[in-house]
């Protein structure tokens, strides 16, 4: 089995920054695409960022700009930048791996709280 284990949610106000990290933990042979969703109180789980194995990335348009995903694969981790945080990025952050292990499968973190006030 995989295991992704996040850190760096938090309460921030308007304007700072905050860094997620999502580490991931098994007897790995691979990790494919990394991804960080939220989901705000009411909303649907929503795809923020992702990033394939070659670095490539794709952003929602809400944060564009703003956000910037990164991975290191030596660490088996996935980082995500968000600055300029603003009210409506308030929501519980997950990670998603596609994790190969005898095979292929999708990965969930546990979610970690973005809280940003006004």
């Amino acid at each position: 089995q995989a295991q992704l284990v996040e850190s760096g949610g938090g309460l921030v106000q308007a304007g700072e920054s905050l860094r997620l990290s999502c580490a991931v933990f098994g007897n790995i042979r691979a990790i494919l695409t990394m991804a960080w969703y939220r989901q705000a109180p009411g909303n649907e789980r929503e795809l923020v960022a992702s990033i394939d194995s070659r670095g490539t990335a794709n952003y929602a348009d809400s944060v564009k700009g703003r956000f910037t995903i990164s991975r290191d694969n030596a660490k088996n981790t996935v980082y995500l930048q968000m600055n300029s945080l603003k009210p409506e990025d308030t929501a519980v952050y997950y990670c998603n791996a596609g994790i190969q292990l005898l095979f292929t499968d999708s990965y969930w973190g546990q979610g970690t709280r973005v809280t940003v006030s006004s």
